[in-house]
């Protein structure tokens, strides 16, 4: 079963100003005093999509975590590595304007009413093919489900601009850690470097146990989520780039690599000397997911 199928059918089972310009950026963009931080973070489950901070404390800890990042920083443009758009070969959306992509199906109409209208930056986007050639630039693609309803509540006023870089689904973990130390650079010109997913996930256990609507946890996902917590905190990053054997539970948490390796961007941005905090480690709204969300920063 496809992804959309599944989604089609889970619904089944379940009750469910304008910004300006940067052309006074010349082709070299500054440095910065301070480095920016990284994020990783979950992007929710779609049916959270329409709930308030209030009713969802994902949300309001996202809300948070972007009121201090506005306060602290100089966050130029946001760089998103999102789950949900994997390519043969990577590539990076330059467009100036942001298409919302509503790239889920079957949701009732409230699903599709949700908008969030950032901008992109052409001169931001065009740093990633400067420090990775190898990258392919593209306007093809715009912001999808695993950003935006993430940044509607990280920058509600759409104030940053935001582009997203594609996952080579076909590549190898290491790829993707390698990949993402070689974009460190980014994090002294100013923009925020979000690796977009969730460290737990699987559609298809999370539908056998939502068929009868029963949206409480198996038990596992505490177990791993805990485990791969530790592994952070160590910087094993070799378990963490070899997950699907380097823990028993390891396949069934991600039996597609799209919604774990963002985290290895993140992890590859990391310098020695920095820390992580984790704003956010609730229990996930859904079975078979995880929220874990943190962030990188200077120690």
């Amino acid at each position: 079963m496809n992804r959309k199928d599944f989604l089609n059918s889970l619904l089944v089972f379940s009750a469910m100003g304008t910004l300006s310009s940067f052309k006074n950026f010349s082709d070299a963009l500054p440095l910065q005093s301070r480095k920016m931080p990284v994020l990783f973070t979950s992007h929710g489950s779609p049916f959270d999509i329409p709930l308030s901070r209030e009713e969802r404390p994902f949300w309001d800890a996202l809300h948070k975590l972007g009121t201090d990042l506005k306060q602290h920083f100089e966050v130029k443009a946001a760089l998103v590595v999102s789950a949900h758009w994997c390519t043969k070969g990577t590539f990076v959306n330059i467009s100036p304007e942001q298409e919302q992509i509503f790239d889920y199906f079957g949701f009732p109409d409230q699903y599709y009413k949700v908008y969030y209208k950032a901008k992109g930056s052409l001169e931001m986007a065009q740093e990633v093919k400067k420090v990775v050639p190898s990258v392919t630039e593209t306007t093809d693609w715009g912001l999808d489900h695993g950003a935006w309803p993430m940044l509607m509540h990280l920058f509600p006023n759409a104030d940053v601009p935001v582009f997203q870089m594609s996952i080579d689904y076909y590549a190898k973990p290491e790829y993707h850690f390698e990949l993402g130390k070689q974009l460190k650079s980014l994090r002294e010109k100013g923009i925020l470097i979000i690796g977009s997913g969730s460290l737990i996930h699987n559609l298809q256990l999370a539908g056998q146990r939502m068929q009868s609507g029963n949206r409480t946890p198996y038990g596992w996902e505490a177990e791993y989520d805990y485990w791969l917590k530790q592994q952070i905190d160590a910087r094993n990053f070799q378990n963490l780039i070899q997950y699907e054997s380097s823990h028993r539970l390891g396949k069934m948490a991600a039996p597609t690599p799209d919604h774990y390796v963002p985290v290895l961007y993140s992890l590859g941005l990391m310098d020695s000397k920095d820390k992580i905090e984790y704003f956010y480690e609730g229990v996930p709204s859904i079975p078979a997911f995880s929220e874990r969300s943190f962030i990188i920063s200077e120690g």
